[in-house]
This record gives C-alpha cells, structure tokens and sequence, in this order.
C-alpha cells in the first residue's frame, strides 16, 4: 500500500492519522464480507426472525449510542416500509435515564442493539432494563466485538440472535467508520434474506462505487476540506437525515469541535435552523434518488443560490445531474449515470464515505490528529464516567 488518501504511511504516522485512514478506505471490501456473513447465516436468520415477526402486535425497537443510535434512525424508514411494521430508533442514552417512557411491559418487543465495542455502560444498560421490565422480549445483537459484554450476554438464548460484523470492522480510531456503514448494512441485509441473490449485485456496486470514490474524488474533497469555513451543516431527508447526523458528527469529531456543525432535512432547515448562514458555513445536501424528494432539495437549493451570502454548497448525488451542477459550488457524483437502487438508504454508504474523508483532511488541515483528536480525555473511544443506576 504506497499511499493512503494520498498520503504516505510514514506521513499518516506522523499526523497521527494512519489508523482512520486506513479505516476509511477498507470499507469497501468490508461490505463485501459483511454481506457474505449474513449469506451465510441467513437459514438461521430467517428461522430467527420469521417467528418473531410473526406476532402481529410486534414493537421493534432499534437502539445504540452516539453513532450505533444513527445506524438506527439511518435504517428506520426503510425497515417500517418493507416490515409494514413501526420501527422506532431510539439511542440507549434516552432509554437508560427513563426507562418508563420507552419500555412497556406488556407489548411484545424485538430490541435490536447496535454496538461498535459492546461494552458501552448504556448499551448493556438497556439490555438489562428491556429484560427486567418486558415480559416477552426478543433481542438481536449487531456488534463489532464478539467479545464484548453485549456478545456474551446475547449467547446461549432461543430468544436472542448475535450477528458479529467483520473482524476489521472494530474501528481502533476514534471515529466509528466501518463499524457503523457495516452495521447499517447488516440491518437491511438481516431482514431481506430471501432477496440476498438478487441483492449482491447491489452490493457490488457499492463496492465499486467506493473504490471509485477513492480514486477518482479524493482531490475534489479535499479541495472543499480547504474552504475557510468553521460551520457546516448536512442535509437529507428520510434515511439520509439519519445520515446528516453521522456526518455532522464526523466532522465535529475529527475537528475537536473547531467546526460547529448542525443537521437536518431540507424541509426542516427552512424552518429556524437556516439561520445558521454565514459566509463562513458550509452547506453538504444529500440527494434522493426518489423523484419527488429530490423536487424539495432542488428547490431548496434554487433558493440558497439565489441569497447573497458567501455560503459554500456541496452537493452529493448518486447521478449527473446538470440541474444540480449548476446551482451548487461543488458536486460530488456517485456515478455517472442513473443506475437504480433498492431504495435511498443504500445510497447511505457511498455517501458517508466522502463525508469521511472530508472530515478526515480538515482534521490534519487544522492540525488535530485524526486517530486521537482528543488526546486530553474529553471524549473518549468508549465512553468513560458513566453511572447506570438501579431501577425499581
């Protein structure tokens, strides 16, 4: 490997930036592995998961923190969509402190975890709690580290099922990267396996979409990385809201808080939280591939055109799109033509990508190291200082 978001691997060692880089660019042959793990395990998926759903009162519930929560709103809309089920993400660090508002005793509950380490005190928190206060209780563990405390507490049980990501997917970075665009694959992959033949074309798609990526748009968003901005804010509707918030805290993350970042849909945006704008924001909006989606972000961004402000905006599509080109500073194309997908959450991983990279060089731009941007403790990798006290 000669060099890595065109850097040299001495260099990265230097800046403190090796292991997120090199985290960054594997993702593509990780989806690759993750979709082969679920392949492989989907009889006893199916078996799993045909009897939970089965039961028609069924409350599903998709739960992490920080950024094992957002694989929850990313994957939401798409999942209550295909179930015709409600499926609710909601982070173990709201359920933790009011367990009450959140779990209910007597309504069937499918609790799906999400964990890069598995040994957040929230996480095994909450399983504690669902499994206290809920009578009829089924539990699926998506995790990074099979030897984690949420691993061996979902072992040896008819009513749990542990799904462990790929062995690289345990990020040593700060940042959480592969772990999350795994598990965020995963979770569509784990109740569409009847559909797992016609979907790996999909997938290897996204893989080689990815590489694209990181060949052929490393220059341009590092050029946009280089803008005088100290706002930035992302855009998406739907599943891609879900996916803002991944990229704003990326960016937050990765810049030690220098940038101030928001979030949120392109409708929402119009309603108070535009007044973000300065010549020093930068605007990233997520397009839809869906027609009539994608007619509000156009019509969001004819209108930020149109102001008189130093406002950069990037916009990131999965087509060309001369429409867009036009009304926009930077575009950011997946491909070059309008190749269908199952549904916009699929977009989320070619996507997050470049929200990755672009973090990951205004991180060394300012100075801070990519790996451990926090070196004095602040935030941690696993969260530190945690008390999960008892419920009565």
């Amino acid at each position: 490997m000669n060099q890595m978001l065109q850097y040299k691997p001495e260099e990265l060692e230097k800046l403190k930036g090796y292991i997120t880089a090199k985290e960054i660019i594997q993702q593509p042959r990780l989806w690759k592995e993750t979709y082969d793990i679920i392949n492989k395990n989907k009889e006893n998926i199916k078996s799993f998961l045909n009897k939970v759903l089965a039961n028609k009162q069924l409350r599903i519930i998709l739960t992490g923190a920080g950024s094992s929560a957002f694989v929850g709103e990313c994957v939401a809309p798409f999942l209550s969509k295909k179930l015709e089920k409600t499926v609710e993400a909601i982070p173990t660090t709201d359920i933790v402190s009011n367990p009450k508002n959140y779990l209910y005793k007597d309504i069937p509950t499918l609790l799906i975890s999400y964990a890069r380490s598995g040994n957040s005190p929230e996480s095994v928190g909450t399983v504690d709690l669902a499994e206290n206060l809920i009578k009829d209780l089924y539990q699926v563990v998506v995790t990074c580290n099979p030897n984690g405390k949420l691993a061996q507490k979902s072992s040896s049980d008819d009513k749990k099922l542990l799904i462990s990501m790929p062995k690289d997917s345990n990020d040593r970075g700060f940042a959480m990267t592969g772990s999350f665009t795994t598990m965020v694959l995963a979770s569509l992959l784990l109740f569409d396996t009847d559909n797992l033949d016609s979907i790996e074309s999909h997938i290897n798609n996204l893989v080689s979409n990815g590489e694209k990526i990181l060949k052929e748009e490393i220059e341009r968003l590092k050029e946009i990385s280089l803008n005088n901005f100290n706002r930035a804010v992302y855009l998406g509707s739907s599943s891609l809201k879900g996916l803002a918030r991944e990229s704003a805290l990326k960016m937050v993350e990765l810049t030690r808080g220098k940038i101030t970042t928001s979030y949120d849909s392109p409708l929402g945006f119009r309603h108070g939280p535009k007044s973000i704008l300065n010549d020093n924001t930068l605007v990233v909006v997520y397009l839809s591939n869906d027609k009539y989606t994608r007619g509000y972000e156009i019509d969001l961004l004819k209108e930020m055109s149109k102001e008189k402000n130093d406002t950069k905006v990037v916009a990131i599509s999965h087509y060309l799109d001369k429409k867009v080109e036009d009304l926009v500073d930077y575009t950011i194309c997946i491909n070059e033509d309008k190749i269908k997908i199952i549904d916009d959450t699929y977009l989320i991983f070619n996507y997050i990508l470049t929200a990755q990279i672009f973090s990951f060089y205004k991180s060394i731009e300012l100075g801070i190291s990519p790996d451990d941007p926090s070196p004095d403790g602040i935030v941690n990798r696993v969260v530190k200082g945690v008390t999960i006290y008892p419920y009565k």
